[in-house]
Parts: structure tokens; sequence; C-alpha cells
């Protein structure tokens, strides 16, 4: 049985691979693990996001905020809206 790739706190590294959680292979298993519900793997993930900026301050670090989105967030496919259509 393979191990999941989980975060290895207050580092959010991956405990397996040691690369910044979520990690490629964690990316693979949440992807596959929320499948169909792309709310709640976005709400899973800003939770875990917010750990990992209270973990950094915790430790006397300054986040980059923008950089921690990019990283628990910024992987997620954009939601598909239909498009507006003008009226003239």
């Amino acid at each position: 049985m393979l191990r999941p790739h989980l975060p290895m706190r207050p580092a959010w590294l991956c405990r397996i691979c040691a690369a910044p959680w979520p990690c490629p292979a964690a990316r693979l298993d949440l992807s596959t693990e929320f499948h169909g519900h792309t709310v709640a793997l976005a709400f899973y993930l800003a939770t875990m996001m917010r750990d990992a900026l209270d973990d950094t301050y915790r430790l006397g670090g300054r986040p980059d905020p923008t950089a921690l989105h990019a990283r628990f967030l910024g992987w997620l496919s954009p939601t598909r809206r239909p498009r507006r259509t003008e009226h003239h």
C-alpha cells in the first residue's frame, strides 16, 4: 500500500518526498479524493493555507500570502462558467 503524501507541520513539507506541500503527488491524491467536489477541495485547501500562515507566524517567520495562495490554491482549475450572452 502506498503511503499518502501528507503535510509535516509546522514546516508544511511532504512527509514522503519533502517537497512543499501540497506536492504533485498530494495534488493528484486530493484531486482523486475530492473528485466532483471542487468547492469542498478549495475550502479544505484554503483552511490548510490558513494553518500554514499561522504556523509560519508562530515560528517567527513572515509568510508570503501570494506565494502560499499560488501553492495551495493556484493549481486548482478555475470553475468554468457559461458565457454571458450580450443583447444588443
